[in-house]
């Protein structure tokens, strides 16, 4: 019979298991969630996410009783400015998501999650001065040549993946100089906070001109918009949960089912095309993957993980 001890390590390590593989199954799914939206552009559903998840934050806010904690952290200026330029990162990749999705690039979506760990290891290097295994340096080789590949087939630089994996790679690194500064769901409220004059600016811009979607919405396509703010939310708050549950190989391998779901549905669902320079690009991409999943199982670290960051 087990200790009782052993139990508790035992349950938060499966409740860090079934919070992260919820956060990158919704991740996974989202493109899904596009196919039911009606005509929109990149910017104005970047707007009214931001907008509706600033609503759901507050009342989550509420529920918890994080509202004091949450007002406090604006005595630190530096920690206010870290998060205001995590907002202006987080933007442009949801932006650049919302982009790639309306107009049908999901495998370019795809991709760029696949490479933002390599990213993440490159950033270390330059900003933080880590030092790379040998594993880390062959896939980042393999990353370049498939980078090389892609932009040979495609005949333009892949800006879309490229795009999606930087601006997601420094939203984590600013997040990790935040560090602990208050809770996972007030440094997203901070963030959206932050945003929303700007998007509440363009969306009445848009509504003043008769653009908006807005002007002819039903209210069945109000409760999906809104719904925006909850998908945005409730993925990264379960990755808060398994962040602090389970050792960082662990959260590290988990994070490509949400890229390796986006490839599968850009096949099956969006019917996307894949010809041969295309394979060999993300086949490369793949090679580096494993590798970077072999380096983490081979030199794994026992404590929690980082702090939460967001996939679109």
């Amino acid at each position: 019979m087990s200790s009782g001890s052993n139990k508790p390590v035992r349950s938060e390590h499966s409740l860090g298991l079934i919070q992260g593989t919820a956060a990158y199954l919704i991740w996974g799914l989202l493109p899904l969630y596009f196919l039911f939206l009606p005509q929109i552009s990149a910017f104005e559903f970047v707007a009214v996410r931001i907008v509706f998840s600033l609503i759901f934050c507050m009342l989550l806010l509420l529920a918890t009783k994080q509202i004091r904690l949450f007002i406090s952290m604006f005595r630190d200026g530096k920690t206010v400015g870290r998060l205001g330029l995590a907002s202006v990162l987080i933007a442009v990749n949801w932006t650049l998501y919302a982009f790639a999705i309306l107009t049908g690039h999901v495998l370019e979506a795809s991709l760029g999650y696949f490479i933002n760990p390599i990213v993440a290891i490159v950033l270390g290097v330059i900003v933080l001065k880590e030092k790379l295994s040998r594993l880390q340096w062959l896939s980042l080789a393999v990353a370049a040549l498939a980078v090389i590949v892609l932009t040979v087939g495609l005949g333009r630089v892949p800006w879309i993946s490229l795009g999606l994996a930087f601006s997601f790679g420094f939203y984590g690194l600013v997040k990790n100089q935040v560090g602990k500064s208050g809770t996972a769901l007030g440094a997203l409220t901070m963030e959206t906070l932050l945003l929303t004059p700007v998007s509440l600016i363009f969306l009445g811009w848009t509504m003043f001109h008769g653009t908006s979607v807005f002007t002819s919405v039903d209210v069945p396509t109000f409760a999906l918009l809104a719904i925006s703010g909850i998908i945005t939310a409730v993925p990264l708050l379960l990755f808060g949960g398994a962040a602090r549950r389970l050792p960082l190989s662990t959260l590290g391998s988990l994070q490509f089912l949400a890229p390796i779901m986006q490839f599968i549905l850009g096949l099956l669902v969006f019917g996307e095309s894949m010809p041969a320079e295309r394979w060999i690009g993300f086949a490369l991409v793949w090679v580096a993957v494993v590798l970077i999943v072999l380096d983490m199982v081979r030199t794994p670290r026992v404590g929690p993980g980082p702090e939460p960051k967001k996939v679109s």
